[in-house]
C-alpha cells in the first residue's frame, strides 16, 4: 500500500519543481507590489525614513529639497519595483514549458506589467492615505519595459554566444 504522503507528492516531480521555481518568485513579487500599495508605504510613512536620513547626511538641507528628494525616491521605487517585476515575468514566460508563453514572452510580459500597474493604481485609489494616478502607472510601465528590453537583448546575446561555442 502506498503511503498517503507519496500519493500527494507524486505529481510534484522535477517538472513541478521547475514550474514552482519559475513562477513562485513572480507571484511573490506581485504580493510585494500589492503590499507596497497599502498605507504602510504612503508618502507620510516613507518620509519618516527618508527625511531623518537626509537630515543626518546633510544637516543643512532645506525642507523644499527634502520634499523633492522624497518625491524622486518614491518615483524611482515605482520604476525599480516594476523593473524587477518585468525581469521575473520575462524569466518565467521565456523559460516556460508552454510554447505560447515562450514565443510571446515579450508581449505577454509587457501586457502583464501594464495591466498590473493599472490595477495597482486602482487599488491605491481605495486606500485613504494613497492616491492612484495614471502617471505612476506610466512610470511603472516604463520601468518594466526598460527591464524587459534589457532582458530581451541579453537573452538574444546569450543565445548567440551559445551558438558560437
Amino acid at each position: 500500500m502506498v503511503a498517503e504522503s507519496e500519493k500527494l507528492g507524486a505529481g510534484f516531480d522535477g517538472r513541478g519543481k521547475r514550474r514552482l521555481w519559475r513562477y513562485a518568485p513572480l507571484l511573490l513579487w506581485m504580493c510585494v507590489i500589492f503590499f507596497a500599495s497599502t498605507g504602510e508605504f504612503s508618502g507620510a510613512n516613507t518620509s519618516r525614513i527618508i527625511r531623518p536620513l537626509l537630515l543626518w547626511l546633510w544637516p543643512d538641507i532645506s525642507e523644499e529639497r527634502i520634499r523633492f528628494v522624497h518625491f524622486i525616491v518614491r518615483k524611482v521605487a515605482h520604476f525599480s519595483e516594476y523593473a524587477v517585476f518585468a525581469f521575473l515575468a520575462a524569466r518565467a514566460f521565456a523559460s516556460s514549458s508552454i510554447a505560447f508563453l515562450r514565443r510571446g514572452f515579450f508581449v505577454l510580459t509587457f501586457l502583464l506589467i501594464f495591466l498590473y500597474s493599472l490595477s495597482d493604481e486602482f487599488h491605491q485609489s481605495f486606500v485613504p492615505s494613497r492616491v492612484g494616478t495614471i502617471y505612476d502607472s506610466l512610470i511603472d510601465t516604463a520601468g518594466g519595459l526598460t527591464a524587459l528590453i534589457v532582458y530581451a537583448i541579453w537573452r538574444k546575446g546569450d543565445r548567440s554566444r551559445r551558438r558560437d561555442v
